[in-house]
């Protein structure tokens, strides 16, 4: 398993003090991206019952404003799969996959 970055390691903080989960999942995905891999894509899942009561935008903009300082320096990429504890267990704790890069440096062989 590769090293955790420093800053996933902030944006795994920042969401188990914010959201206290009972899941937290937090993968570095920057090498499936165009460019130099480095610590810009991520993709978080998290389980809690914070959600309960919003929909996907108000849960999504929570998170982006937690991450707002990530978002504004390094992070060009992340992917949120946020679930209420019922929400996962009728999904059957499924993690979506990220979908391929169409980003713009790579040139098509």
């Amino acid at each position: 398993m590769p090293h955790a970055s420093s800053i996933q390691a902030v944006l795994e903080q920042k969401a188990r003090r914010e959201l206290a989960p009972a899941f937290l999942e937090i993968v570095n995905e920057s090498h499936m991206h165009s460019g130099p891999a480095s610590d810009s894509h991520f993709r978080l899942t998290a389980v809690a019952e914070r959600f309960a009561g919003m929909g996907r935008v108000r849960r999504h903009q929570l998170l982006y404003r937690l991450f707002a300082d990530e978002l504004a320096g390094g992070v060009h990429a992340l992917a949120l799969h946020l679930y209420t504890p019922r929400e996962w267990r009728e999904r059957g704790r499924d993690i979506p996959p990220s979908p391929d890069c169409r980003g713009g440096s790579r040139t098509a062989v």
